[in-house]
């Protein structure tokens, strides 16, 4: 039955893979550059925008590249408003027509600023780029949806809290959040690093942390809601790995002293094994875990490690300095 699933990941994994290589072949420097000479353009004429960061491209994927380059590094995160959003979403927990009628009224408020001051959150990003992609002959959607982070819809799915883009090229849909993609925040301040893992992202790793309202936009097997809160908790730099956790499947485990766990994971990049580390933390100590058995068969790392003491012990899997997916361990 072990080897069934290991077959099963291993298949699916497959697949939703050989979508993303669909551009393998595709150099995007020229797009790049477009979106950096024009660092800086105004959001006064978006048809004016969209011309000259698309115009001298010649594949949609390219033209879609400039275009999510150029917001993810000109449009920074509004604090404020995030924190807004947050208060309201408290407020309306148990109220979601509430919620969706503040949301519609707010929603002006929202675009002015983007078209201003160049500042949003996660739908303004989202409408952004799906507004200049219309203006370049492009279809794309905006999907909303769950996002899973240290600071939401851990252990259940909360109001919904994010938005991102399905963009339609050679006739097939790929995935994007440019939210994400363009920094983050520390400490109520926005750090502003760009994070290409968030760029046309394999399906199967995109669902490991975000979890669309309409579950066709997944674009890969069906997962229930219990599923995707029940998962290792990912993070940007698993998308920077382009890791995509296999076992153990879920986050929480209960096991039995002396018994040994099974770690594995897809790597779509090539990888050092000596890079594969199993930490967990001491205070704000790091301590290494003795990993054994350590494989790469295919991109499919697969490692196992015995925990000989009770206890409930936070496990992160590391590349290189990078936690790349967190586990608690209840070992009884």
């Amino acid at each position: 039955m072990a080897n069934r699933i290991v077959l099963f990941f291993i298949f699916v994994v497959t697949i939703s893979h050989a979508q993303v290589s669909d551009f393998n072949a595709v150099n995007f420097k020229q797009a790049d550059y477009i979106a950096k000479m024009n660092k800086g353009a105004s959001l006064d004429n978006l048809p004016l925008l969209a011309h000259k960061l698309t115009s001298k491209l010649p594949t949609d994927v390219e033209k879609f590249r400039a275009i999510y380059t150029w917001v993810c590094q000109n449009i920074t995160a509004d604090i404020n408003q995030q924190n807004k959003i947050f208060r309201k979403r408290k407020k309306y927990k148990n109220d979601s027509l509430g919620y969706m009628a503040w949301n519609n009224t707010y929603l002006k408020t929202t675009f002015k600023r983007l078209l201003n001051d160049k500042k949003t959150m996660c739908t303004g990003y989202a409408y952004l780029i799906k507004e200049l992609s219309f203006l370049a002959n492009l279809k794309c959607e905006i999907i909303n949806g769950y996002g899973r982070s240290v600071s939401s819809n851990i252990d259940e799915l909360e109001m919904a809290n994010h938005s991102w883009n399905a963009v339609k090229l050679d006739n097939k849909w790929y995935l994007s959040d440019a939210t994400w993609s363009s920094g983050y925040i520390v400490n109520s301040t926005y750090i502003m690093d760009y994070n290409d893992g968030y760029f046309l992202t394999d399906p199967l790793l995109f669902a490991k942390s975000h979890y669309p309202i309409e579950k066709e936009w997944l674009l890969t097997e069906e997962t229930s809601t219990r599923t995707f809160v029940a998962s290792p908790l990912i993070y940007g730099e698993t998308y920077e790995h382009k890791i995509i956790p296999i076992s153990p499947q879920n986050m929480n485990i209960a096991i039995g002293k002396n018994q040994e766990i099974n770690f594995s994971f897809k790597s779509f990049k090539s990888i050092d094994k000596n890079s594969i580390s199993l930490i967990k933390y001491v205070g704000i100590k790091v301590l290494p875990l003795e990993i054994y058995n350590l494989h790469n068969n295919n991109g499919i790392i697969s490692f196992n490690y015995k925990f000989k003491h009770k206890g409930t012990y936070d496990i992160h899997l590391k590349i290189n300095k990078d936690v790349v997916a967190s586990y608690v361990i209840n070992v009884s």
